[in-house]
């Protein structure tokens, strides 16, 4: 079955050029991304865009996208959110994120509540539990990474180096660059831990939400998902078996009809 082609293109926000994958047809759905970052060749946003209009913003740093200085603090990165929010001109999608991007989605429907009123938030990031300590992705080899992000780590990782080639000097060069400079932006608010006061932030969400957790969550776990569902009134927590970290791409359709549930 042939997928919806997604597009790239690059406009300006008050702090920062953008660059934005765009595509398919339906309702506008914002998709915010995780610390991985994303392409236009996802699999994950080609069968969102099956049914929504998809706008999935990179943050300054990812892709080809230049780093901005300016974004520093989680306020930061939650109005940069709300800037290219006004900037697309979308009035009150449907609010996605995943991990990293579920921790900037909760905190955009927590500061402009009546801006979302439809959110989905998958293995999000943005709490602590004592308990249950998150594990130290920057200090995680990259050897180590499928363990821990996929239910299924074989398949996991040979989905993480599909079409790499590590044994070439130039290829292996670029890939540390941007994997830095990602890490870098992803670490202003995730480093040292994942916990900047959303907890006391959730309660302000009117939208109506769903969560979505793999099972299988060895990074962010399940107690996670129980715990943003409930701090978040009127919330769902949809939990997906023999899913990870990497729910989006081990288990999508569980994903895509959980989404849907917020019609």
């Amino acid at each position: 079955m042939e997928t919806t082609a997604m597009d790239l293109r690059t406009f300006k926000t008050p702090k920062a050029d953008i660059h934005l994958i765009e595509g398919g047809s339906g309702p506008d759905l914002l998709f915010l991304h995780g610390a991985g970052g994303i392409t236009k060749e996802d699999p994950f946003l080609a069968a969102l865009a099956e049914k929504y209009h998809v706008y999935a913003p990179l943050l300054p740093g990812y892709g080809d996208s230049e780093e901005s200085t300016e974004i520093r603090t989680m306020l930061d990165f939650t109005l940069h959110a709300h800037d290219t929010l006004m900037a697309l001109g979308l009035d009150k999608p449907i609010v996605v994120g995943h991990s990293m991007g579920g921790m900037i989605a909760a905190e955009l429907a927590a500061i402009a509540p009546n801006d979302i009123d439809k959110l989905c938030l998958i293995a999000s990031a943005g709490l602590w539990l004592d308990d249950h300590p998150i594990p130290d992705v920057f200090a995680t080899m990259p050897y180590e990474l499928p363990e821990l992000l996929f239910h299924d780590p074989e398949a996991g990782g040979a989905m993480m180096t599909a079409g790499a080639d590590f044994s070439d000097p130039e290829f292996l060069t670029a890939f540390l660059i941007q994997n830095a400079r990602q890490l870098g932006m992803a670490g202003k608010i995730l480093f040292p831990v994942p916990d900047r006061g959303l907890s006391e932030r959730l309660y302000r969400v009117k939208a109506k939400t769903v969560l979505v957790w793999g099972e299988s969550d060895k990074l962010i776990g399940m107690p996670y998902g129980e715990a943003f569902n409930q701090a978040i009134a009127g919330s769902e927590l949809v939990k997906v078996p023999e899913a990870g970290h990497m729910i989006i791409i081990e288990q999508t359709a569980a994903v895509l009809a959980a989404i849907a549930k917020l019609g």
